[in-house]
């Protein structure tokens, strides 16, 4: 029989093993953090740099359209001010690029005098407060006329279904073009002027009216998954009505494509709202409009000094493309199956 005496650091038998057992729990809860589908599309929006470059460009535009007003005053000039001093005698600006210098930044437009970055930043307030207004009701119509249509399915599905087929198979450009002179000249009678907020609010309603087909397709699609959840049932039971389980259980839950909807939604209306312009038949003067900009300025491709042309055009270019690129990283970020 051993006699051997017990060391200091001899430890009875379990405490390692105790000790351990007291450990993982703190250690497995360390590395498992559980973390909401927004907390995870925030992750990948952050790592990618197409939507890190694309989210830039989108917030610089948009702070300087609400914060035109104050640009102005900075600047020392208003969007309608004209300098036809600064004009030779064929329209074109004097001086290098169309005019620039310390006093007008992009230089002036041609054959009226007024600064070109006044235009610029007053013409992209204008086709965002459109393109932003658009989009929300289209959202919105697109929204209660696909959750409706989805959760109720039988005939109420058959005829929002056909109903929507019907409105996508109206040409939209053909019919804006008919429709937008129609309805202003309608309002007003002959020589009277119709006002640009007049103006403006045909064009947001007709492209609310052509816009809301394709987020009804995608939320109807969304609720008819959706609408035999457990959590739908429980609120059935539970005595919940249908405006209760349309607005509070379904659409929480499909915020994601919805959000995707809008972000995609917009680049379309900016490029909608140009062309309208670019043909004469959207907003008129005396109010700044990127598309008018782009149809002024086409007559003086001609001329040495082209920045008439390519600034405006150029805008156009990157507010579509920026907003193109922030709605497909957005769609990619919130796809749990996306590679990103």
């Amino acid at each position: 029989m051993s006699n051997t005496p017990a060391t200091a650091d001899s430890r009875s038998p379990g405490t390692e093993d105790t000790a351990v057992a007291v450990l993982q729990p703190e250690t497995a809860t360390k590395a498992f953090v559980g973390r909401s589908p927004g907390q995870l599309a925030w992750i990948r929006l952050k790592r990618d740099r197409t939507a890190l470059g694309s989210f830039v460009t989108v917030a610089v535009v948009i702070l300087v359209a609400l914060f035109a007003p104050v640009i102005s005053r900075l600047y020392g000039m208003s969007p309608t001010d004209g300098f036809s001093d600064k004009l030779n005698f064929e329209g074109l600006p004097l001086g290098y690029m169309g005019g620039i210098s310390s006093e007008h930044w992009l230089g002036l437009e041609a054959g009226i005098g007024r600064d070109l970055f006044m235009q610029l930043i007053f013409g992209m307030r204008t086709s965002l407060i459109i393109a932003f207004s658009a989009a929300i009701l289209s959202i919105v119509m697109g929204v209660v006329v696909g959750i409706v249509s989805g959760y109720f399915g039988g005939w109420v599905d058959q005829a929002l279904t056909w109903f929507t087929d019907f409105a996508l198979a109206f040409p939209f450009l053909v019919f804006a073009l008919a429709v937008i002179p129609i309805i202003n000249t309608a309002a007003y009678d002959v020589g009277e002027e119709v006002p640009a907020s007049f103006r403006m609010g045909v064009i947001i309603a007709v492209f609310a009216l052509f816009g809301w087909m394709t987020t009804a397709r995608l939320v109807r699609g969304q609720v008819l998954s959706l609408r035999e959840r457990e959590y739908v049932e429980a609120a059935r039971a539970a005595g919940a009505g249908n405006g209760h389980i349309l607005f509070k259980q379904l659409l929480p839950n499909i915020w994601a494509p919805i959000l995707v909807s809008f972000s995609l939604a917009l680049p379309g209306f900016i490029a909608a709202e140009a062309a309208l312009s670019f043909l004469n038949i959207g907003v008129v003067e005396p109010i700044p409009d990127l598309g008018r900009l782009v149809y002024s300025a086409r007559q003086w491709l001609g001329t040495p000094d082209w920045a008439y042309f390519m600034i405006p055009a150029s805008t156009v270019f990157i507010l579509v493309l920026a907003f193109n690129l922030l709605g497909d990283s957005l769609r990619d970020a919130l796809d749990p199956k996306s590679s990103k």
